[in-house]
């Protein structure tokens, strides 16, 4: 198991950033947040995890070892695999996690895409107990608020400005039709595109 990487970075994508380590450049899956705290040519450590399937080895990256660590008991629940576990990282923090867990807030995890109410019903039975304690601070985020301050950090780390982010993200808020918020890695691509290259 490979849990931690520890390199320069060699690229940041809108999924993804190649850390170079030993020679070899791993490419690391991340959240946007994730990604929005790594500089192309400075030194990064990411806690990982490696996710083993028949036909793929896929790294997925952290920005601490709490987060690596509740992605993988998200994984012992059933029906959910990596994609749906850092999503639910990508849109709440580990601590509203733990909570929304610990005290049966379904509402909470609804707001991942891709989790329903008998999901979120089935996370809180399997992992209630498994968890940890509910933190007192963490305070519930809007999902609007919680995508637009993704995709601008998201922005900002792959070398755009904040004015450029700003409008950006505007733009994509402008094309949502009220109805479910795409996941946040759609929300970026798509504020890439109307961005260009950065400047």
């Amino acid at each position: 198991m490979i849990a931690t990487v520890r390199g320069r970075v060699v690229s940041v994508a809108g999924d993804s950033a190649v850390v170079e380590v030993g020679g070899v450049g791993l490419r690391v899956s991340c959240a946007p947040a994730t990604l929005a705290e790594l500089r192309v040519g400075r030194e990064a450590r990411l806690a990982t995890s490696l996710v083993v399937r028949e036909d793929s080895l896929t790294l997925y990256g952290f920005a601490d070892d709490d987060s690596r660590d509740l992605f993988e008991l998200l994984q012992t629940a059933s029906g959910v695999g990596p994609r749906l576990a850092q999503a639910v990282l990508a849109v709440l923090s580990p601590d509203l996690v733990r909570k929304a867990i610990a005290n049966g807030q379904t509402a909470v995890l609804t707001r991942v895409p891709g989790i329903g109410r008998k999901s979120a019903e089935r996370l809180v039975l399997e992992l209630r107990d498994r968890v940890g304690p509910a933190p007192l601070s963490a305070e519930v985020a809007g999902p609007a608020d919680t995508w637009r301050e993704q995709v601008h950090a998201g922005l900002v780390g792959l070398g755009w400005s904040a004015a450029q982010a700003d409008r950006a993200v505007a733009e994509v808020a402008a094309t949502l039709d009220g109805g479910e918020t795409p996941p946040v890695p759609v929300l970026l691509k798509r504020a890439i595109r109307t961005l260009g290259s950065p400047t």
